[in-house]
């Protein structure tokens, strides 16, 4: 996936980047060393095969100079906390931190490396996957997800600075910080921006059965998840978690937008049964704040393919109907 955001280096700069974390002897020799993995939407990332045959992976922040989402600001701080969070609290598999750097020296943006998983990625493989082996994967990361929301916060809000006393309180103030983006940015929604905020106002009394902050992943689709012999064996890309409500997960996005997950699958795997008629109105609104970002997010990184704006903008009308709002 293309975007702006994506902080390339040369293979000089990776070369030297790679002499830091591991030392010179490890450095590679000639220029076919490293491999970008496209598929992901904001870091770049490179498959790198150190001169002693060991690969690993590279994972660059934005550069500063690329204005991103509020939300996304120092992300990979944030990503590099949520892993050593799992790996003490859990055993969810996530990756190994090899070797973290934040100076600033040899590159203009936080980089970290990362062990190189052998396995298939969900989001690549489920085309190809038979309904019953997909809704599987679902369930399994259902009970993952579960493991991670089990572990408590001292307050609502931003991963490094849960500063909110209610969820009410944090996730009003997400969606602000969303529409605000938007409107700097004069991003077409299709419903004017006024309209939005009353439809948030008009029901966040449905966020104050949310009284204990929890870890909340919120980016776990199939494709930050590695899968081999059927079974998870790594869950990548951490830099999205906050302190909140499990409900706001990727995997119950389809209980309300059913076109976005299993949601069946992955709340069996959850251990949870149907929503109430209140949970069901936080995942609605739960939605339209991903959804926001989803168009939003188009005009930061500079898309010229309009397929996912177009299909963001058509989830939003679906959403706003069922909030009995039309465009």
């Amino acid at each position: 996936m293309e975007s702006i955001t994506k902080n390339r280096q040369t293979p000089e700069t990776l070369k030297a980047m790679v002499a830091k974390a591991f030392g010179p002897d490890e450095v590679p020799v000639g220029e076919d060393f490293a491999a970008e993995l496209g598929h992901g939407w904001f870091n770049v990332a490179y498959r790198i095969r150190l001169r002693g045959g060991r690969e690993v992976v590279l994972k660059i922040a934005p550069p500063p100079g690329v204005e991103v989402m509020t939300y996304e600001r120092g992300a990979m701080d944030i990503e590099l906390a949520s892993l050593a969070l799992i790996r003490e609290h859990t055993d969810v598999p996530v990756p190994e931190v090899l070797f973290a750097d934040t100076g600033l020296e040899l590159c203009d943006a936080p980089y970290f490396f990362m062990p190189y998983i052998d396995a298939d990625n969900i989001g690549i493989i489920e085309g190809a996957l038979p309904p019953e082996e997909l809704a599987a994967y679902w369930e399994q990361l259902g009970a993952r997800n579960a493991e991670l929301n089990a572990i408590k916060g001292t307050g609502f809000g931003p991963f490094l600075d849960p500063r909110f006393p209610t969820w009410r309180a944090a996730f009003t103030q997400m969606c602000e910080d969303v529409l605000a983006d938007g409107e700097r940015r004069g991003v077409d929604l299709g419903f004017d921006y006024g309209t939005v905020r009353a439809v948030i106002a008009e029901h966040e009394a449905s966020l104050d059965e949310v009284t204990e902050p929890r870890f909340v992943e919120w980016d776990l689709w199939p494709s930050n998840v590695m899968v081999k012999d059927g079974k998870i064996v790594c869950i990548i890309d951490h830099e999205r978690a906050f302190w909140g409500d499990p409900l706001m997960e990727a995997g119950f996005c389809g209980a309300e937008l059913p076109a976005m997950s299993d949601a069946d699958a992955f709340a069996r795997g959850w251990g949870r049964g149907p929503l109430t008629d209140t949970e069901r109105v936080r995942r609605r609104l739960y939605g339209l704040h991903l959804i926001l970002i989803m168009i939003i997010e188009t005009d930061y990184r500079g898309h010229t393919d309009t397929k996912q704006y177009d299909w963001a903008r058509g989830l939003l009308v679906e959403l706003m109907t069922l909030f009995a709002h039309k465009g």
